[in-house]
């Protein structure tokens, strides 16, 4: 049985040059008496806590700066609507 870790890798889309790009990365080891089963659930929980998958998403497409404003202030417009209907008082 291999007992390497689980490991997922992505160059982030900051920087022009790859060089300059960083790498998140889940790592999860399988200790000793560990069942894969459950090492695999760790890190599911490792990636879901980190966002790695949502972040690999949000930049698999190049958006442009209008459309990605556009977007931001429909985001900031559904934020305040949900924010103004907790607002109001339930007796």
């Amino acid at each position: 049985m291999c007992l390497a870790p689980f490991v997922v890798k992505y160059p982030s889309c900051e920087g022009s040059n790859e060089r300059e790009s960083r790498e998140r990365m889940a790592i999860v080891t399988v200790n000793q008496g560990e069942s894969i089963e459950s090492a695999l659930r760790r890190f599911k929980r490792k990636v879901m806590t980190e966002e790695i998958i949502k972040d690999a998403k949000k930049h698999a497409f190049f958006i442009p700066p209008g459309q990605k404003a556009k977007l931001k202030s429909a985001l900031a417009r559904k934020r305040n609507k949900k924010k103004g209907r907790m607002r109001i008082p339930r007796d």
